[in-house]
């Protein structure tokens, strides 16, 4: 199968990146792909076979839905490889690079939305983070 992958380059150290990352109490404030949507809670037990729940939801309360997955590995600051709750693989690399560090996310698509759709949306919730961290971290 065929992944998507999206990136950034945030403007941080990877230790903020990564706290940032995986944090419930950061991980509301980034993770939607537009402002019409938000992500009003998160849970994240980051432990192989530990698992994370994002509610995502839009603001106008017409829906929302729970993003989970089940982590498979985790290498601290390096990468995280999940099983999302509809099946589909999911992972995330950080990588430290001259203007701060990279994140690279590669998931399987699903088949309800185009993979343009798809590749737009997560990449937005990426810019999403970008800006987030790198507003917290001047």
């Amino acid at each position: 199968m065929n992944c998507i992958t999206v990136s950034s380059i945030v403007n941080a150290p990877i230790q903020e990146v990564w706290k940032y990352w995986t944090q419930p109490e950061h991980i509301v404030n980034w993770n939607f792909a537009s402002e019409d949507w938000h992500c009003p809670k998160a849970e994240n037990n980051l432990t192989a076979k530990g698992e994370f729940h994002y509610l995502m939801a839009a603001k106008d309360a017409s829906f929302s839905f729970d993003f989970w997955g089940t982590y498979i590995s985790i290498e601290f600051e390096k990468s995280i490889e999940i099983i999302l709750g509809d099946g589909r693989k999911l992972w995330v690399y950080f990588e430290e690079s001259t203007n701060g560090t990279k994140v690279i996310e590669l998931f399987e698509p699903e088949s309800e939305n185009s993979i343009e759709l798809q590749q737009m949306g997560w990449q937005s919730i990426l810019d999403n983070f970008k800006q987030y961290v790198e507003r917290k971290s001047k």
